[in-house]
C-alpha cells in the first residue's frame, strides 16, 4: 500500500468516526460527501 493510499484510508477512518459522533440529521449529507471523495479516489486509481 502506498503512502497516498494509507493517507486516504486514515482520512476515511477519521471521517467515519466524526460522522458517527455527529448528529444523526447530518449523517446523510456527510456520507454523500465521503462517497464522492471515495469515487474520485477510485477514478484516479483506475485512470478514468
Amino acid at each position: 500500500m502506498s503512502e497516498e493510499e494509507r493517507d486516504l484510508v486514515q482520512e476515511v477512518r477519521v471521517e467515519l468516526e466524526e460522522i458517527d459522533a455527529s448528529d444523526l440529521s447530518e449523517h446523510s449529507a456527510r456520507f454523500e460527501v465521503l462517497h464522492e471523495k471515495l469515487q474520485e479516489s477510485l477514478k484516479s486509481i483506475d485512470n478514468l
